[in-house]
């Protein structure tokens, strides 16, 4: 676990890849553990604030509450215009366009965990939007072409990316749920900036979190 900044506030973490958001009922690591025990390892309170979350296979910034008085103003900010926030993914294949904006309507199937892309309104239903930049595509010898976006979401939806950009045949490397054949990469998706006005102290905050030089992104200059 990385601290990426830090007030008395708030704490803006690099999430490792395979640890849990919020506290885990099945005895896995998790974000909120880890943070109260590196408060009280620091004389604080252990009070820790969840107000997003990244799914388990996500690493990257995140952001967690150290008061819960503030919690849910740094809730709030999360869907304020200001809140900015970019992912890298690396995806099979590559964009017809070098930059450009995914609109669908998703319905996220909660008894499996799965969200899908759907071409009509209905109960459970939500649009999503996300805007993507090209960055960089490569050959591997193991997936032929696959290339390096940065994608910012306008909106946030369970599995989003993933299953956006699936739904145009560009599946995540290591994402099985949604059509990758690569099992030698874990999902290739990192929580990469976020920005926002800081909701007490109102100073712009930005962060960044680069993923670590392990396949796949070692094959990339980032």
């Amino acid at each position: 676990m990385k601290i990426l900044y830090e007030d008395k506030y708030l704490i803006v973490c690099e999430k490792p890849i395979g640890v849990e958001s919020q506290l885990s009922s099945a005895g896995k690591p998790d974000m909120i553990t880890l943070l109260s025990e590196y408060r009280k390892e620091k004389g604080e309170d252990a009070y820790i604030g969840l107000v997003h979350r990244l799914d388990t296979a996500t690493g990257g910034a995140m952001i967690y509450s150290k008061q819960e008085n503030v919690t849910g103003k740094i809730s709030g900010i999360l869907n304020s215009p200001e809140y900015e926030k970019e992912y890298l993914a690396i995806v099979h294949g590559a964009p017809e366009h070098s930059e450009g904006e995914l609109r669908d309507l998703l319905y996220h199937d909660k008894n499996k965990n799965k969200s899908y892309v759907v071409d009509r309104d209905r109960k459970g239903v939500k649009e999503a939007i996300a805007q993507y930049k090209l960055i960089d595509s490569l050959e591997d010898n193991d997936n032929g072409k696959i290339s390096l976006v940065k994608v910012r979401l306008i909106t946030g939806r369970t599995h989003q990316i993933r299953v956006q950009f699936a739904s145009r045949g560009m599946s995540l490397l290591g994402d099985g749920k949604y059509g990758s054949r690569d099992n030698k990469a874990s999902l290739a998706l990192w929580s990469h900036r976020i920005s926002f006005v800081h909701p007490i102290t109102k100073k712009k905050i930005e962060i960044t979190s680069n993923p670590p030089r392990d396949y796949p992104w070692s094959l990339f200059e980032l």
